[in-house]
C-alpha cells in the first residue's frame, strides 16, 4: 500500500513542477495537443463513414428483410466507432510521446536540474538516443495496438465482457503509460524496453498507484494537456527511484 501511494503522490509531484513551470507546461502540452486533434479527426472520419463500411462488410445482408439488414449495419457501425474510441485512448500517450519526444526529452532534462539528479548516461549519441527513443515508442504503440484488439474482443463476451474490458482496459492502460512515461530515463542509460519491463514488475504497486490515475485523467478531454507534462516529470522521477544512480561508464 505504501508503494501505491509513493506512485501517487509522484504524479502529484510532477502536477507541482509543471503548474509552477508555464513555459514547460505549454512545451508539454502543444503536442498533446496535436495528437489529440489528430485522434479526435480520425475518429470523426470513422463516424461520418461507418455508415458506408459497415454496408461495405456486410453484402451477404443485401438479401435480408430491411429491419434485419439494418439493425445488423447499425450494430457493426457502432461496434467499429468503439473500437475507433478504444484504440484512441489506448494509443493516444504512445503517439503523443512519438511526436513531442525532443520536448518531452528537454522537460525530463529540466526535471533532473532541478531536483539534483543523476543525467548521466551510457555515452550514446543524440542521433543514436533519438533513434531509441522512436523505436521504442513504436514499440509501445504496437503493443498498444495489439492490447485494445483483444480489450475489444473481451468486450463481446455476453455480461463478463463489459464488466471486464473496462477493469483490464485501464489496468492495461496504467501499465503501458507507466511504460511510457519512465523510458526517457531508461532509454539515456541504455536499458531496452525488456529491462523496463523487468524493473516495473518488480514495482507494480508503484506503477499501478503512477499509472491508473495518469490513464484515467487523461480520459478527460483537454484534461490531456495538463496531464501528459505533470506525467513527464513524474515519470522521470519515478524511474530515477527504480534505478537508483547510474553506474560509471566502463573504461
Amino acid at each position: 500500500m505504501n508503494s501505491f501511494v509513493a506512485g501517487v503522490r509522484t504524479l502529484g509531484a510532477g502536477f507541482g513542477m509543471i503548474l509552477r513551470s508555464p513555459k514547460l507546461l505549454l512545451l508539454g502540452a502543444l503536442p498533446a495537443l496535436i495528437s489529440a486533434l489528430l485522434l479526435l479527426g480520425s475518429l470523426g472520419t470513422l463516424v461520418y463513414y461507418s455508415g458506408d463500411l459497415a454496408t461495405a462488410l456486410t453484402p451477404f445482408a443485401d438479401g435480408w428483410a430491411e429491419s434485419l439488414r439494418g439493425a445488423l449495419r447499425l450494430l457493426l457501425a457502432l461496434a467499429m466507432i468503439g473500437a475507433g474510441a478504444l484504440l484512441g485512448t489506448v494509443t493516444f500517450i504512445a503517439l503523443t510521446l512519438l511526436i513531442g519526444g525532443p520536448f518531452y526529452e528537454h522537460i525530463a532534462e529540466k526535471t533532473e536540474e532541478r531536483l539534483g539528479l543523476d543525467t548521466s548516461g551510457d555515452g550514446a549519441g543524440l542521433v543514436r538516443e533519438l533513434g531509441r527513443g522512436i523505436r521504442d515508442s513504436l514499440k509501445l504503440l504496437l503493443i498498444a495496438l495489439v492490447g485494445a484488439v483483444v480489450l475489444f474482443v473481451i468486450g463481446f463476451i455476453p455480461v463478463a465482457g463489459q464488466i471486464a474490458a473496462p477493469v483490464l482496459g485501464a489496468l492495461f492502460g496504467a501499465w503501458v503509460v507507466t511504460m511510457e512515461m519512465v523510458g526517457l530515463v531508461f532509454q539515456r542509460r541504455g536499458l531496452s524496453l525488456a529491462d523496463r519491463r523487468r524493473t516495473l514488475r518488480r514495482n507494480r504497486a508503484a506503477v499501478l498507484g503512477f499509472g491508473l490515475p495518469t490513464y484515467l485523467l487523461c480520459l478527460v478531454p483537454v484534461a490531456q494537456l495538463l496531464v501528459i507534462p505533470s506525467a513527464v516529470v513524474g515519470g522521470t522521477m519515478l524511474a530515477h527511484r527504480f534505478l537508483g544512480p547510474a553506474s560509471p561508464p566502463r573504461a
